[in-house]
C-alpha cells in the first residue's frame, strides 16, 4: 500500500538555463510556453521531475524533450523556492546551467515548447515565472566561475583561435581584456596545444589554431597549480 502523507508537499521542477556563443555575442536559448500559465511567453526549458528520475535526469531530459539539445556540460545553480514564484500551485524549482557551442548544437522545439530560440543576453524578452533572476543568478555564476575553472572551453569549438578565445572571456565577463596579457596568461598555463593548422576562408590572414588540453589541466590542478585568467 504505497505511504501517504498527513502533510501537503510542494511540488519540484527543473529549469535550465542553456549558453551558447556565437562569433558576435553571448546568448541563452528560450523556449516559447505553448501552455498555460504564460501560455506564449518565452520561458527557460524545464519542467515538472518525475518521481523515478534524478534531478540531473530530470533536467537533460527535459532539455531534450524541449529544445533537442542532448549531451551536454550541466551544472546545478541553485534553488528558486518563493512562495508566490509559480500561480499553479507550490513550486520549488532546482535551476541548472548549460554551456553548448552553437555550431554543434541545433535546437527544435518540441513537447509543450511552441517554439525554441537563441536570444542575445542584451536584447532579452520579457520572462515567464522568476525566469529572470534565475538568468541573471546564472550569469553571476558562470562569471565568477569562468575565471578560475575552464568551463568556458565548452562554449568554443574544438579547434580556435586565441582571438576567439578573448572574445569569449570578454563577453562572459563583460568587459575588455589587454591582448599581450591574455594571450602571455593563457599560453603561459601549459593547458592549450597550438595546432598545425590555421583559419579557412577568412579575409584577414589566418590565425593558428589551437585546442584545449584537458589531461595538462588535470595534472596542472593536480600539481596544486590555479587557472586564473
Amino acid at each position: 500500500m504505497p505511504y501517504t502523507y498527513e502533510h501537503p508537499r510542494p511540488a519540484l521542477t527543473v529549469d535550465c538555463v542553456v549558453f551558447g556563443l556565437d562569433d558576435t555575442d553571448l546568448k541563452v536559448l528560450l523556449i516559447q510556453r505553448g501552455i498555460a500559465p504564460f501560455k506564449g511567453s518565452w520561458a527557460l526549458p524545464g519542467g515538472f521531475v518525475h518521481v523515478d528520475e534524478t534531478l540531473e535526469e530530470a533536467a537533460r531530459r527535459e532539455l531534450e524533450e524541449e529544445t533537442g539539445l542532448r549531451n551536454v556540460f550541466l551544472e546545478q545553480l541553485y534553488t528558486f523556492g518563493e512562495l508566490k514564484r509559480d500561480p499553479r500551485e507550490r513550486i520549488v524549482s532546482v535551476a541548472w546551467y548549460a554551456l553548448v557551442n552553437l555550431r554543434d548544437h541545433k535546437v527544435q522545439a518540441a513537447t509543450d515548447a511552441g517554439e525554441a530560440a537563441w536570444f542575445s543576453l542584451d536584447d532579452l524578452p520579457t520572462l515567464a515565472f522568476d525566469h529572470a533572476a534565475i538568468l541573471d543568478t546564472a550569469q553571476q555564476r558562470l562569471r565568477g566561475k569562468v575565471r578560475y575553472v575552464p568551463i568556458g572551453f565548452e562554449l568554443l569549438p574544438r579547434l580556435f583561435t586565441l582571438t576567439q578565445m578573448q572574445r569569449m572571456y570578454e563577453k562572459i565577463l563583460d568587459r575588455a581584456l589587454d591582448k599581450r596579457n591574455f594571450r602571455k596568461k593563457v599560453l603561459g598555463m601549459g593547458v592549450l596545444e597550438e595546432t598545425d593548422q590555421v583559419q579557412q576562408d577568412v579575409a584577414h590572414r589566418a590565425a593558428r589554431l589551437y585546442r584545449f588540453n584537458e589531461a595538462a589541466y588535470k595534472r596542472m590542478v593536480k600539481q596544486g597549480i590555479n587557472f586564473e585568467i
